[in-house]
């Protein structure tokens, strides 16, 4: 079946019993791994029979160029009731895979796995289990036994730590993408470019820090091929870096970017003023010429530096307001609301009719 946005779904599951309790979707980005897919359907599957909760199981192929999209028709094949798959028509990115099979997901709860069989899916129950009965909106896998070479250790602790002090948000664990995600939150979050790995950051604009938590998780070494996304070395860190500024802008000013801009121009136009009124005391006081100090020029510029950041924000505040009117979406995400009134679906002060005919 085709659907818009260039996928085809793959005979997409019911999951039995999804109207009344709890029901979970597991979502698997999928490039190149043609090796891997029927072992972790099988794998998935074996963990999930005993779950108390109706579950379903999502391939997504991101443009693979092996026979990936075949073994994830033959998995849907073997099991329909329990599996789905979508099959992306190039490869679009892990992000807009995992963003796909969120869109498809039919649960009040979402799990995210790695392809590659590193992620242990016997960790799914347990965590899902947790996050219900904590009360969390999101639960991360940690690996604390990382079965990775050093060159992927190293620069994912150096990153962990820097993305946890930019945002706020202390994890171990950033970039495991074995995580639990109550789906009404994670829905909120559209996910783009390489925003996969700054989930964690972005759920957090929208519920407490008390309600993200973190997990042990197994880990094994890949057994068929190797990493199919993203760069490495040096390239991959330049993205991660843009990535974690852009990130970290939205997760503290997104509602209130003049804020950001406001600070940078006020203190460097502030900056700029007490320089040129030393500028002008020593002229008026002292008789002395200024004319030929860099002095002047260099507090010049810092006022038009500021005027220009203190406008810029004014401009980004106008914008921000704009989207949040346009798109509908509240600076804000209700948990649960509690009681009503006797009148609950009138309006306080009812709107008048229009007049009908000429005023």
């Amino acid at each position: 079946m085709h659907e818009p946005g260039g996928r085809d779904v793959v005979r997409p599951a019911a999951p039995p019993g999804a109207g009344g309790g709890h029901v979970l979707s597991v979502v698997v980005p999928l490039r190149d791994e043609e090796d891997n897919v029927l072992a972790l359907a099988a794998q998935v599957q074996a963990a999930l029979a005993g779950a108390p909760w109706p579950w379903q199981l999502i391939l997504v192929d991101d443009g693979s160029r092996d026979r990936t999209g075949e073994r994830i028709r033959e998995a849907v094949a073997a099991n329909p009731r329990h599996l789905s798959g979508a099959i992306l028509r190039r490869g679009f990115g892990q992000t807009a895979a995992m963003q796909a099979g969120i869109d498809l997901a039919r649960g009040t709860v979402i799990a995210t796995l790695d392809g590659d069989l590193q992620n242990d899916p016997r960790d799914i129950v347990r965590m899902v289990r947790r996050l219900l009965d904590d009360d969390l909106d999101l639960l991360v896998g940690w690996r604390r036994a990382r079965r990775d070479g050093w060159l992927r250790r190293l620069p994912s602790r150096l990153g962990n730590r820097v993305i946890g002090l930019l945002t706020g948000v202390p994890l171990h664990d950033y970039g495991c993408t074995l995580k639990i995600y109550r789906a009404a939150v994670l829905r909120r979050v559209r996910l783009y470019g390489e925003m996969h790995r700054f989930i964690p950051s972005w759920m957090a604009t929208l519920t407490s820090l008390d309600r993200i938590a973190e997990e042990e998780v197994g880990h094994a070494p890949r057994r068929h091929g190797r990493s199919k996304y993203g760069a490495h070395g040096l390239a991959r860190g330049v993205r991660v870096l843009l990535d974690l500024l852009t990130m970290a802008f939205f997760v503290r000013f997104r509602a209130s970017p003049g804020h950001f801009f406001g600070r940078i121009g006020l203190a460097c136009g502030g900056a700029g003023l007490v320089m040129l009124g030393w500028l002008g005391w020593v002229k008026l006081g002292e008789g002395a010429a200024i004319a030929g100090r860099p002095l002047l020029l260099l507090g010049i510029l810092l006022v038009v530096i500021g005027v220009q950041f203190v406008c810029t924000g004014i401009v980004t505040e106008m914008l921000a307001r704009t989207w949040f009117e346009a798109a509908g979406a509240p600076a804000y995400l209700v948990r649960e609301t509690v009681g009503g009134g006797a009148d609950v679906g009138a309006p306080a002060h009812p709107r008048p009719r229009a007049a009908r005919g000429r005023p």
